[in-house]
């Protein structure tokens, strides 16, 4: 808020933010519209001037001055799992960083009526484009089906135009994590995998599947999970039952930890008797007991990817757009060697 000279207090505008910085009109305008070829110390002035004086941009007004709202919408699905919500939270925050007002719609339910209403909820206040995260069939293919009129960018389980094959790189980290614990003399390595109708689940699966398959080893089916604890400590429960087992590849941490807890109350140790690996690298996973052996994927910079496919569409841009973010194996204490001989 700014003082008038009769004293009393009003919203700040865009003339108070540069006098507080000390900079000109345009700079600050440039700084609000997320304009290129400031300073870096120039732009932290402007915003900690914005920030010192609540300055709020008159969204009309942009609108009418540029021809644009500079809004973006975001629908995300199964918002109560960490994946999606991380994605969220970093869409949210670099899209403010970026210049854009952010509205936010939640589903629990992806049928066409709902992601209909969602769509038309965003397009009612003028977005300039969609970001949905959702990663199962049902969600990709109504999405696929709509005619939005706006750029429409989906995060996990579709294909990132641009920007490489998110299956790919899922396949490819189930491979990497299948083949550390063959390394370490496994030869029974169960799955536990995520729903059917999930992409990215699909892709763990069949990674492991072709990695088992390069070593001459035929893989036992998997144990299906929902990506949840319960789900994978219900599954644990028949893997600790069985002593030929003496690794486990769970499709996310979640259900890692799962497996975690039915091995320890079934008397299995890990690594002793069972190694385990998981797949996210959730923030508690390496304080779990033992620490998780898993595959890390970077939330942060699959919603940045997500923010610059946005805004290249919206700016009808061709720039070249990063890479999807690499998934590396991080090795923990949930994995060792296979007792005995490995044959």
């Amino acid at each position: 808020m700014a003082v008038a000279a009769d004293g009393v207090r009003r919203p700040a505008v865009m003339a108070d933010v540069a006098r507080l910085a000390g900079v000109s009109l345009q700079t600050v305008s440039r700084v609000v519209n997320g304009g290129d070829h400031i300073r870096p110390e120039t732009r932290a002035r402007v915003q900690e001037a914005i920030g010192r004086l609540g300055y709020r941009p008159n969204k009309a007004a942009r609108a009418l001055a540029t021809t644009r709202t500079a809004t973006i919408g975001v629908i995300v699905t199964e918002g109560s799992l960490w994946g999606p919500r991380s994605v969220q939270r970093t869409v949210e925050q670099v899209a403010r960083q970026a210049g854009y007002f952010v509205g936010s719609v939640s589903l629990d339910v992806v049928a066409r009526p709902e992601l209909t209403s969602a769509v038309d909820h965003l397009l009612s206040q003028s977005v300039e484009g969609v970001i949905m995260i959702a990663g199962y069939d049902e969600a990709l293919q109504l999405v696929r089906q709509q005619d939005v009129g706006v750029p429409f960018v989906v995060v996990m389980g579709d294909v990132p135009e641009g920007g490489g094959d998110t299956r790919d790189e899922q396949f490819d980290a189930a491979r990497r994590a299948t083949r550390h614990l063959l390394e370490l003399g496994h030869v029974e390595v169960a799955h536990v995998a995520g729903p059917a109708n999930w992409v990215e689940a699909r892709a763990r699966e069949a990674g492991w599947r072709a990695e088992l398959a390069a070593t001459g080893l035929r893989p036992a089916e998997p144990l299906r999970g929902d990506w949840s604890a319960a789900s994978g400590y219900a599954v644990g429960r028949r893997l600790a039952a069985d002593e030929a087992v003496t690794a486990v590849f769970a499709a996310n941490d979640e259900m890692a930890l799962g497996v975690l807890r039915a091995l320890a109350e079934a008397g299995r140790a890990v690594p002793g008797d069972v190694s385990v690996v998981g797949f996210d690298d959730i923030p508690s996973a390496e304080y779990l007991v033992p620490p998780l052996t898993t595959m890390r994927q970077d939330m942060t910079a699959l919603g940045r990817l997500a923010v610059c496919r946005l805004d290249a569409a919206i700016r009808g841009s061709d720039e070249e757009l990063p890479p999807a973010p690499a998934v590396e194996l991080v090795v923990r204490a949930s994995t060792g060697p296979r007792r005995g001989p490995a044959g």
